[in-house]
């Protein structure tokens, strides 16, 4: 844990020091590890080609990438720690940033994606997370919501397409609402998200 002094009257408490925060935020902002177009995965996708693997007891149990549904039945076939968009983590994430910025203003700038060359301080990079979220309930031309799965009710019954459904996790990949499907909540902090982010 480190005592930051940053702008005058200003101080930080934060358990990370600046290079570390860096370290961390440019794995967490890779594409090819934990950023996805709907947000921050749960567990990096290096683990897609790497699977951790340990044993026990004679017994091999194994962490896999698996940005859906889960192909196991551990923990009740719930995978929303294994990679799939967990609306909480991502939240949480977005607060940490825009404070973070608040004390580091433009002084801090990372790329945005990892690799990138886009230069960013950590409010545009929290917006565009915040953005990246929403996206899972906005309409495409068609209507189509990717957290509705392209459920054609959603985009054209007109007693359904103005329904949305607040998941418990989200596919990493394609934005499908996954996990119980009236998640109000933690699913439900899109609605603060909406109003602060969208113009």
């Amino acid at each position: 844990m480190a005592l930051q002094t940053g702008p005058p009257g200003c101080r930080l408490l934060a358990i990370p020091t600046r290079d570390r925060l860096v370290r961390v935020l440019r794995y967490v902002f890779d594409e090819a590890e934990f950023l996805s177009p709907y947000g921050i995965h749960s567990l990096s996708r290096a683990y897609r080609d790497r699977p951790l693997a340990v044993n026990i007891r004679g017994a091999t149990y194994r962490v896999d990438y698996e940005p859906g549904e889960s192909r196991t039945w551990l923990f009740g076939g719930n995978a929303n720690w294994r990679d799939p968009v967990w609306f909480p983590i991502n939240y949480i994430l977005i607060e940490a940033l825009q404070r973070y910025h608040r004390f580091y203003g433009e002084s801090l700038t990372m790329e945005f994606p990892t690799g990138s060359g886009r230069m960013m301080n950590l409010d545009q990079i929290a917006r565009e997370l915040a953005r990246r979220l929403i996206s899972f309930f906005l309409p495409d031309a068609q209507g189509r919501r990717p957290a509705m799965d392209g459920d054609a009710r959603f985009a054209k019954d007109i007693y359904w397409r103005e329904l949305l459904w607040f998941h418990e996790y989200f596919h990493g990949h394609t934005g499908r609402g996954l996990g119980a499907s009236h998640e109000t909540g933690w699913t439900c902090v899109a609605a603060r998200l909406i109003e602060e982010f969208i113009d």
